[in-house]
């Protein structure tokens, strides 16, 4: 638990230099049936709403995002540590979603038809109700819109329990809904702690659950989902496979793999944290990555040129510390970094672990901070064993000049996602969720919208 962890306030933090800014309290239980009420009422109203009007909604969205672009990336800054040239760029994809679904959208939640004769039958996708979202903190506005964009369109409505220590994040996301013009309801903020969430998931008001964190949470959350019988789409961890083969692009490759781990400190899901290189190439490899990983500039998050800032909370910098210095104990060497940075803030080190072997802490356990894991694959074959030997499976990267080897690999990999010569990463175009530990259900593109709606039979005449 972080040392300023609280069972009645959710409290946001600098971890760029240890202080509290904000408290709020959590909500009581007629402050939670009134979201309830307000989130159930706004549904009856809003699944009527034409699509094309909801879409028109997400474009007026899109310019309340941006026209709070900056209070925005300056709250996630000060609340979670995100470098603010990332914070900004995190606003506008949200903004950048909100357009694509509304151009987009409306023809994913057309009637569908089927190959029964005299087009006498057809889907239609219908919303559910509304949705409980429990959300993370590393992304505390895409994660969040990610799901509640297509949501919305679908005609449902959304509820959101936010992570405590980006409960700003979320307040200003709830006041850029309602410069918008969305109507009451339709987007609403809950804070509670746990018996809030169990509370809010067995409510039959509730149809539905979405839940984006830790294998843990979504275990727990899931299991009281199951129980009252209702849907729940999970994201939960990862541990990425990023294999580069001999014959791979290596300038290339490293600066994706640099992106691709040290990316918002390295606290995201979807990351290439297991770096996997082939023998041949192993030593060219890492002395590139190293020389680069020493390029990148640490410090305070609010100046552009900072590409890592802090940690989110101290409790998970601690952890990560934990992490490394077993797999060290466990016969890894070190290469770079691999301690907490001395003073003010919640800083560490980027840190390079090499010889790193099946069975160590950093290559089975997810690793959410600033450290990569090298791993020596003796040929392609071998590179897939290694990836696949993981619980969890949300994403991987393969590095080759043959598409058609790549291709195979991507088809080989125990992951939702694979992409081939570059960093995993999210895009409304494409789906993104996992197998395994990594959880199960899609959001994003025509699949994301879908979850969340009643794939409705009509037949027309059946005599």
């Amino acid at each position: 638990m972080s040392k300023h962890a609280s069972t009645s306030h959710a409290i946001s933090l600098n971890p760029a230099n240890g202080q509290v800014f904000a408290e709020y309290p959590f909500e009581q239980a007629d402050d939670l049936e009134r979201s309830l009420a307000r989130a159930a009422a706004g549904f009856k109203t809003w699944r009527k709403t034409p699509v094309s009007a909801r879409a028109e909604q997400l474009r007026k969205m899109a310019q309340a995002l941006r026209h709070n672009a900056e209070t925005m990336a300056q709250m996630i800054t000060a609340e979670m540590g995100k470098p603010i040239v990332q914070a900004r760029a995190e606003v506008e994809k949200c903004a950048v979603t909100c357009e694509w679904y509304a151009e987009h959208g409306p023809a994913m939640l057309a009637p569908e038809k089927t190959p029964v004769e005299n087009d006498k039958a057809y889907i239609d996708y219908l919303p559910l109700g509304s949705i409980l979202a429990v959300m993370p903190w590393n992304f505390p506005i895409w994660q969040v819109m990610r799901g509640a964009i297509p949501m919305i369109l679908a005609g449902n409505t959304y509820v959101l329990k936010h992570a405590p220590n980006v409960m700003g994040c979320a307040y200003l996301l709830r006041d850029a809904w309602a410069q918008a013009g969305l109507p009451d309801g339709v987007f609403e903020v809950i804070n509670v702690g746990n018996e809030g969430v169990s509370t809010a998931i067995a409510d039959p008001r509730i149809a539905a659950v979405a839940v984006t964190g830790s294998v843990r949470a979504g275990s727990a959350i899931a299991a009281q989902a199951g129980a009252a019988l209702k849907k729940c789409v999970l994201e939960l961890g990862g541990s990425d496979p990023f294999i580069v083969l001999a014959d791979a692009d290596l300038d290339e490759a490293v600066k994706a793999a640099m992106v691709g781990r040290f990316q918002n400190s390295g606290q995201i899901c979807v990351a290439a944290k297991r770096i996997i290189v082939e023998e041949a190439v192993l030593p060219a490899f890492t002395e590139k990555f190293v020389a680069a990983v020493k390029t990148l500039k640490v410090g305070d998050p609010l100046v552009d040129a900072n590409y890592v800032g802090p940690m989110a909370r101290y409790d998970l910098r601690d952890e990560l510390d934990g992490q490394v210095q077993a797999t060290l104990s466990e016969g890894a060497t070190l290469l770079l970094g691999g301690q907490k940075l001395e003073g003010e803030g919640n800083y560490y080190a980027p840190t390079v672990l090499a010889d790193v072997r099946p069975g160590m802490t950093s290559f089975k356990e997810e690793l959410f901070g600033p450290v990569a894991s090298l791993i020596v694959a003796q040929d392609a074959e071998h590179a897939v064993e290694l990836a696949n030997d993981s619980e969890f499976g949300l994403a991987g990267s393969v590095w080759t000049a043959d598409d058609n080897k790549a291709r195979a690999i991507a088809a080989r990999l125990e992951t939702g996602g694979v992409f081939i010569n570059g960093y995993t990463a999210s895009d409304a175009r494409v789906p993104i969720g996992g197998v395994k530990k990594s959880g199960f259900g899609r959001e994003l593109s025509h699949f994301g919208i879908r979850e969340f709606c009643n794939a409705q039979t009509v037949w027309l005449d059946r005599r």
